[in-house]
């Protein structure tokens, strides 16, 4: 007996679950207003992580209002970069747990038309408070980097990103 009702309940429940009506449909779709509830809450856990790391780190960061963490190692010398500027840098790009993701190390110092190359609009948005010379730490949110899907190689989706950033001082 205990058998043939357990048996019922399961039919029962695989026939409700398989209901394909195009109500049900309707109302199984995230809304609007759902997804930005949802956006705020992952851009609200991405600021945890980052002051969690921060803190940890013992670093004197500053958040800019677009979500990016910055902090000027060394100042440089000359006025900051601003569109079309021709930057050469040397880089790390690590994640948050250390892993070294890429760096100039291994690929020599990249180069790059503020504004016109394409890099991530966080380094693009910490480059421009640089001069040539200096040194600074970028820590960059998946909103403004590699998103939710990261790069395909070394970043994974929805990785914030941590740039150590030293502009050679010979850019022209």
């Amino acid at each position: 007996m205990l058998i043939r009702l357990l048996s019922v309940i399961i039919m029962l429940f695989f026939f409700s679950c398989g209901s394909d009506t195009g109500q049900d449909k309707a109302h199984s779709r995230p809304g609007r207003k759902d997804m930005e509830t949802l956006n705020r809450y992952m851009v609200q856990k991405d600021r945890e992580r980052i002051g969690n790391y921060i803190e940890r780190k013992n670093l004197k960061m500053t958040e800019l209002k677009s979500g990016l963490w910055y902090q000027i190692i060394s100042e440089g010398e000359g006025p900051q970069f601003t569109d079309n500027s021709k930057i050469v840098f040397e880089y790390e790009c690590s994640l948050l747990d250390g892993e070294l993701c890429y760096t100039s190390a291994r690929t020599g110092p990249k180069e790059i038309i503020l504004g016109r190359s394409e890099i991530e609009a966080g380094l693009n948005q910490g480059l421009r408070l640089m001069k040539p010379g200096g040194r600074a730490l970028f820590i960059i949110p998946p909103f403004l980097a590699y998103g939710l899907k990261g790069d395909g190689n070394k970043i994974p989706p929805r990785a914030v990103i941590v740039y150590n950033i030293s502009v050679l001082s010979n850019v022209n």
